[in-house]
């Protein structure tokens, strides 16, 4: 069975690999709410993107937690980059801030009328979740927020995932989800 789900004309996939060279119109930061681009997947971003983008995030700063930030992409391939608070300088996250932080994602990307958005394992990192806890609250969130969303626009909803323990855990979640949904 495919690692993808439907939630009416849009798609959630399951993919491995590298964030920082996703071909798409935004890759979401798992960023702190500063935004001060150092280790993990902002740290990644910014040393791809060059210096451009953690100038922009800098001028947005200083986020809520759950609150997001766009900013363009840089050096990336992709068009933006959206800045999504999970932690705060205490380095602490739960599954109540991921799936904020999530739906407020989508929010961002289908109110300036992107079609695509990749995001990392949110919280997984720094944040210390387990991948099965950021997985649950990543899916609910996600679905929840297209099944009433106004107008749709996004058409493909992407987890990327860096490492086979990850898409692991993804795939049990949305083998679940998909049973219940």
């Amino acid at each position: 069975m495919a690692d993808e789900m439907f939630v009416d004309e849009t798609v959630i996939e399951l993919a491995s690999g590298d964030l920082t060279a996703w071909r798409g119109d935004a890759v979401v930061n798992a960023a702190n709410t500063s935004l001060v681009m150092g280790g993990g997947v902002a740290g990644a971003l910014h040393k791809k993107a060059g210096g451009t983008v953690q100038r922009e995030a800098l001028e947005k700063a200083p986020l809520g937690l759950g609150e997001v930030a766009r900013t363009r992409a840089g050096l990336l391939p992709a068009k933006f980059v959206i800045h999504a608070a999970v932690m705060g300088d205490d380095r602490v996250t739960n599954t109540e801030i991921i799936a904020r932080a999530t739906a407020a994602a989508l929010a961002d990307a289908e109110s300036v009328g992107l079609k695509s958005i990749a995001f990392p394992a949110l919280g997984t990192g720094v944040g210390g979740l387990a991948y099965e806890e950021a997985a649950a609250a990543m899916f609910e969130a996600a679905v929840a927020y297209l099944r009433d969303r106004p107008e749709p626009r996004l058409q493909r909803v992407v987890f990327m995932l860096y490492d086979e323990a990850a898409l692991g855990a993804f795939r049990t979640v949305l083998q679940a989800f998909r049973g219940n949904h």
